[in-house]
């Protein structure tokens, strides 16, 4: 297949992909445990865990979540310019790409600092969500939000070293042959993003559904 820039794919391009789409679906099944356990805590004690996701900042997590989609875009326009061969474009998407990916992580570190304020950190003493009836059960939704952001943040913190990766080859001498490195990194970011779209209404939003 001819791109753009006229790139032609490869068997290497193609063992590249696939390799990728390979991996993708093995970080599904890792995610996988953490999304059945949150279904299993929101069937067994609604309550505690609506109660819960009441407690978390809902406009911190719609702020990163808007964020977030903004890197998709950018990651997107970032390879299409890459396809046309305007990598200074590119590698300026990609600035911004890597710059909404650091404002991501901020804002959640500052969202810890103040559910450590606040006592929302399971184990911890004087841990307590208002209106839950069963702090045991809200202790639970703590842990899995604590685990699956935190294991969320590691995956957005490798995806902007990938990204830094791919724009020191487009402002390479070969920057032209790594369209194809930057489309298979686009898709682990993209993987990063999708994650957190499901993420955002299972912490935040159960509980103010109703």
């Amino acid at each position: 297949m001819n791109t753009a820039s006229g790139h032609v794919d490869t068997i290497e391009d193609a063992r590249a992909r696939l390799g990728m789409w390979v991996f993708l679906a093995s970080e599904i099944m890792f995610f996988g445990p953490v999304f059945l356990a949150y279904l299993y805590g929101r069937h067994a004690w609604p309550e505690a865990f609506e109660a819960a996701s009441r407690s978390t900042d809902f406009w911190l997590g719609t702020i990163n979540t808007a964020v977030l989609l903004s890197s998709s875009l950018f990651v997107a326009i970032a390879l299409l310019l890459a396809q046309r061969g305007d990598l200074r474009p590119a590698r300026r998407s990609l600035d911004v790409v890597v710059l909404l990916g650091a404002v991501f992580l901020l804002i959640k570190g500052w969202e810890y600092r103040q559910d450590w304020l606040q006592g929302l950190v399971p184990g911890r003493a004087g841990f307590h969500v208002e209106h839950a009836a069963n702090q045991a059960a809200a202790q639970l939704f703590y842990f899995i939000y604590f685990f699956a952001t935190l294991l969320h943040a590691v995956h957005m913190a490798i995806g902007i070293g990938l990204m830094l990766y791919c724009r020191g080859k487009l402002a390479g001498p070969k920057g032209r042959n790594s369209v194809r490195r930057l489309e298979i990194c686009g898709l682990y970011w993209h993987f990063v993003d999708i994650v957190w779209i499901f993420l955002f209404p299972a912490l935040y939003l159960a509980g103010r559904a109703s």
